[in-house]
């Protein structure tokens, strides 16, 4: 009787589900489009790429947004979207990787919150980010990742991904609470 259930239980699994390989590319699709998007909001901030503003201008968005210390913490948001988002790019440090993006996104939200659903003054499109990030964070990045390289992130551990996840919201929050 038991292996019937188990023959007839992974069998329907085979039929109804995808290959580890579709997942693993859809993974890799995931992590290279929401990282690089990331990155380069990222290098927009630190280096003025990509029309940014750079460090100072930057700085002087952060500092109308009520938080201490503009340029400085333009920096750190431009290291963690970059740092971050290359992270998810290529598979490294995956659940610190999407907790950089997602206690950015989550302070990104925080100053955007009021201005509605929809882009441009809406959430939208950093609510989208924070859950892709968190998404990746939890679930790990797949097989075609270097983490698949590291001995203690070889074979993801949804411990790992919570963890992460609760760190950035900690992160996010205490950053938020020296907002004025």
């Amino acid at each position: 009787m038991a292996s019937t259930l188990t023959r007839s239980a992974s069998s329907s699994t085979v039929a109804e589900g995808a290959s580890p390989h579709a997942y693993d590319v859809g993974l890799l699709i995931v992590r290279v489009a929401l990282g690089l998007t990331v990155a380069a909001h990222g290098v927009q901030k630190l280096f003025g790429w990509f029309g940014g503003g750079g460090l100072e201008g930057t700085g002087q968005f952060f500092t109308m947004s009520g938080y201490p210390a503009g340029e400085t913490m333009a920096a750190i948001a431009g290291l963690s979207e970059t740092l971050g988002g290359l992270g998810l790019v290529l598979g490294l440090l995956t659940p610190l990787a999407g907790a950089a993006v997602l206690g950015t996104m989550i302070n990104a939200l925080a100053v955007k919150w009021g201005g509605g659903f929809f882009a441009p003054q809406g959430i939208e499109y950093e609510l989208l980010l924070a859950a892709g990030a968190a998404g990746l964070a939890l679930t790990g990045p797949g097989r075609i990742a270097a983490d698949r390289f590291l001995p203690g992130l070889r074979a993801h551990r949804l411990v790992h991904g919570t963890a992460a996840v609760a760190l950035a919201v900690v992160l996010a929050g205490v950053v938020l609470l020296i907002r004025d």
